[in-house]
């Protein structure tokens, strides 16, 4: 079974925290790492854009990444947030296993 790191960007750090707290209670990822007081310049509705956002990333399973998607797209504050998903090629077997037993697998 693959595991997966999940990118997802979130208004404050707040947010984030709220974010991680919801997805690891729900056993939906292992982990949610947390950094604060990243900048984010983007395009959206026709001009550029500078704010300052925290970043997650959460690790789980492969057979979970649908679920996370959309569990951040009910709880997040943005019309279109960003969560993308990245296999895990390799890593500390013992790590991995934890994160497939911590989220059910």
């Amino acid at each position: 079974m693959t595991t997966h790191m999940i990118y997802i960007t979130a208004s404050s750090r707040e947010e984030a925290v709220s974010l991680a707290r919801a997805l690891v209670g729900e056993r939906l990822v292992a982990c949610a790492n947390i950094l604060d007081g990243a900048t984010s310049v983007y395009w959206w509705d026709g001009r550029v854009c500078e704010e300052s956002e925290a970043v997650l990333i959460c690790k789980t399973r492969a057979d979970m990444v649908d679920s996370v998607i959309r569990k951040v797209r009910e709880l997040h504050s943005y019309a279109c947030p960003c969560v993308v998903a990245l296999p895990i090629e390799a890593g500390n077997p013992a790590y991995l296993n934890w994160i497939r037993t911590e989220t059910g697998g």
